[in-house]
């Protein structure tokens, strides 16, 4: 008989988990553009904020019934609904609705450059709550990209923030929460499951709130267009492919490769909104792809218990 396949070891599933992870950026790298699409801006504005964050997670919740239904998914248990409620508050509630008004105001790349800092909140977070150690290289690494995503903020903003940056900066701690609690629950769940249970907790809120929000008035077809991403893409199947990877390649670690979105972010609201790309922005995304390839090569320790 042939030998049995060996399992995949720890630097097989770090490899998957940062492929997971990339591919889950790409598809969130799109959120910011099809969201502007989606909610028009403040000149010419199309669906209401309200009804993007909480219609895409209804049409999602739904999805997710058949989802689990087909699959015959175990309902969660005792502890993991705490985990399900935080998750669901950060990128059901807080992330869709504050970065949602936010892009009324300001253009998708401004907004993909504040929401750099969250690959290192998500790692600051991830530190605290479970428990593992970066090396003083990872650190460094994070922090270097951090230093680069402001530096590239403060010279197109020519040296000023927006208004909306602060729904930009509440947002990021609302995603960041809700991706560790995910990844939490992604060690105890099938990581496409942790996504759809949150959506179905949503449920009792977020279809009548869609409702209370739904356009009276006509408006665009690429609105529509955006609305239908937000809801397919960056609300559900690109948690999918994200949480599978946060568990197997480690939360802190994955988390790093978010770096990225703001730049690819910026690449496809050029095409999709007719925003402006010009050669420093390739500069800089250039300096980040660096340090995030330095980044993954830097130790992270599990915290020894007390």
């Amino acid at each position: 008989m042939p030998p049995a396949p060996r399992p995949a070891g720890p630097a097989a599933d770090t490899a998957r988990g940062l492929l997971l992870g990339l591919a889950g950026v790409v598809m969130f790298a799109l959120s910011l553009p099809m969201t502007r699409l989606a909610g028009g801006s403040a000149a010419a504005p199309q669906l209401d904020p309200a009804f993007v964050a909480f219609g895409r997670a209804a049409v999602a919740g739904l999805l997710s019934v058949l989802y689990l239904a087909a699959t015959g998914a175990r309902r969660p248990r005792g502890g993991e609904w705490p985990l399900l409620a935080l998750t669901a508050g950060g990128v059901v509630f807080g992330w869709p609705l504050l970065s949602g008004y936010a892009v009324r105001h300001v253009d998708a790349v401004h907004a993909a450059v504040v929401s750099g800092v969250l690959p290192l909140a998500t790692a600051v977070i991830a530190a605290l709550a479970l428990r593992q150690r970066p090396s003083a290289g990872f650190w460094a690494c994070a922090l270097a990209g951090l230093v680069l995503v402001v530096g590239f903020a403060a010279w197109r903003g020519a040296g000023g923030l927006a208004r909306a940056d602060g729904l930009l900066l509440g947002a990021v701690v609302c995603a960041s929460a809700g991706y560790v609690g995910g990844a939490r629950l992604s060690g105890a769940m099938a990581a496409e499951q942790v996504i759809c249970w949150v959506l179905v907790l949503s449920l009792p809120a977020t279809v009548p709130l869609a409702l209370m929000a739904r356009p009276t008035a006509p408006v665009a077809a690429s609105a529509w267009v955006g609305f239908a991403y937000v809801s397919l893409f960056s609300m559900w199947i690109g948690f999918f492919a994200w949480y599978r990877g946060l568990a197997l390649g480690g939360t802190l670690r994955v988390s790093q490769v978010q770096v990225l979105q703001p730049f690819m972010s910026m690449l496809f609201a050029v095409p999709l909104l007719g925003e402006r790309l010009d050669a420093m922005t390739v500069v800089f995304a250039a300096a980040v792809l660096a340090v995030v390839w330095l980044g993954r090569r830097q130790p992270v320790y599990s915290r020894e218990p007390s």
